[in-house]
């Protein structure tokens, strides 16, 4: 007697679900970012960080955006991997996709300092010393957009070995972008500049390859 015959998994839907998820991490990260920006006192883009809008009683707001767009990062790092055939970076992308998500959510989890006016109350002033939740923001925070620099690199000379030129000249503007020091007068506009970056590849790169299932 025969063993019943066990269905397929249906991985194209799941892998589907996954870079969906993914997708969606930059969009719902600029949405609620924006929206915080423009209606919590105090705060200035020019001066403060986005991930200032973590601090103060509304605070639960970004650091739950932290958490979303790093599970995001996450199911996308899970979505390369199910679908990726293949070719230089197959291993290393997912990897250095889901260090990304991984620091995302601790980036979310530990706060960066109230200073410089914000929240509203605060000194307008820099911290005299950073606590050791915002050092452990600070490092994991740039991880995160590290390991996202080292995945467009390597899907940059992917693409140059399979001489695709405009996806491999965007995925190398994405990781010059995000690779360049940062400029001490001008932080907070680069680190917000770096995010839309991040997130706009992480989605680009998540909407070509649901294209391919």
């Amino acid at each position: 007697m025969t063993a019943p015959a066990v269905p397929a998994v249906p991985t194209a839907r799941t892998s589907d679900r996954l870079l969906a998820a993914g997708a969606l991490a930059g969009p719902v990260f600029a949405a609620s970012a924006v929206i915080q920006m423009v209606t919590r006192a105090g705060f200035d883009i020019a001066r403060h960080p986005i991930s200032q809008l973590a601090t103060g009683g509304l605070g639960w707001i970004q650091i739950a955006t932290f958490v979303l767009a790093g599970l995001g990062g996450l199911a996308l790092a899970a979505g390369i991997r199910r679908t990726l055939r293949g070719g230089f970076g197959q291993r290393v992308l997912p990897v250095c996709v889901g260090i990304f998500g991984v620091g995302l959510i601790v980036a979310g989890l530990f706060t960066m300092d109230p200073e410089n006016g914000f929240p509203a109350g605060t000194p307008d002033r820099p911290a005299a010393r950073m606590s050791w939740h915002s050092v452990v923001h600070s490092a994991s925070a740039a991880t995160a957009f590290t390991a996202l620099a080292i995945a467009a690199i390597v899907l940059t000379v992917r693409c140059v070995r399979r001489r695709a030129v405009l996806p491999a000249v965007l995925n190398g503007a994405a990781a010059f972008v995000l690779v360049l020091p940062m400029s001490p007068d001008h932080m907070s506009i680069q680190i917000a500049v770096n995010g839309l970056v991040a997130f706009t590849w992480t989605t680009a790169v998540a909407s070509s390859l649901r294209r391919t299932l």
